[in-house]
C-alpha cells in the first residue's frame, strides 16, 4: 500500500525536497524558547518599502554573548548556551541554565536584516523580497 501525500499529485513536479522539509519541521516541535512571528508593514518601526518579518524569542536570563544567530544555506539558526554558575549555592532552583537551538527555514531570497536583544526578548528582522514575475516563452521545435 503506497502512502498518499499532499505532493503526490502528478501536477506537482520537483517538490520532493519540500515534502521532506515539511516532515522535518513537524518532527522538530520543541516549544523552547517560546517565540512569535509577525509581519511588519512598511513604515512601521522604520521598515522600508518591502515587507519584513520579525521573529521574537523569549530568552530571559541569556546574555548577548550566550546567544548566537547564524544562517546556513536557507536556514536561520538561533542557539543559546548558558554557563552553569558554580559559585552560587541554590536552596531552590526553578530557573534552569538551559541550552537551546531553534531553526527556521527561509524561502529563497529572504535575508536577515539584524538582531537585537531588549528586555529578555531577542528580535530578529528579516526582509521578504518582492517576487519577480518572469514570463518566458518556450520555442517549440518542429521535427518532421
Amino acid at each position: 500500500m503506497s502512502r498518499i501525500t499532499p505532493f503526490s499529485s502528478p501536477l506537482l513536479l520537483g517538490f520532493d525536497s519540500v515534502e521532506k522539509t515539511l516532515e522535518r519541521i513537524v518532527k522538530a516541535g520543541d516549544g523552547y524558547p517560546p517565540y512569535n512571528i509577525e509581519r511588519i508593514r512598511p513604515g512601521k518601526d522604520g521598515a522600508a518599502c518591502d515587507d519584513r518579518i520579525r521573529i521574537t524569542l523569549a530568552v530571559a536570563g541569556f546574555k548577548p554573548e550566550e546567544l548566537e544567530v547564524t544562517t546556513e544555506e536557507n536556514q536561520l539558526l538561533i542557539r543559546g548556551r548558558q554557563s552553569d554558575e558554580t559559585e552560587r549555592e541554590y536552596l531552590h532552583r526553578g530557573i534552569a541554565a538551559r541550552q537551546f537551538q531553534k531553526g527556521f527555514l527561509l524561502a529563497d531570497g529572504m535575508r536577515v536584516i539584524g538582531a537585537r536583544l531588549k528586555n529578555g526578548l531577542l528580535f530578529i528582522d528579516l526582509a521578504k523580497p518582492e517576487p519577480e514575475r518572469i514570463v518566458k516563452k518556450i520555442e517549440i521545435a518542429v521535427a518532421d
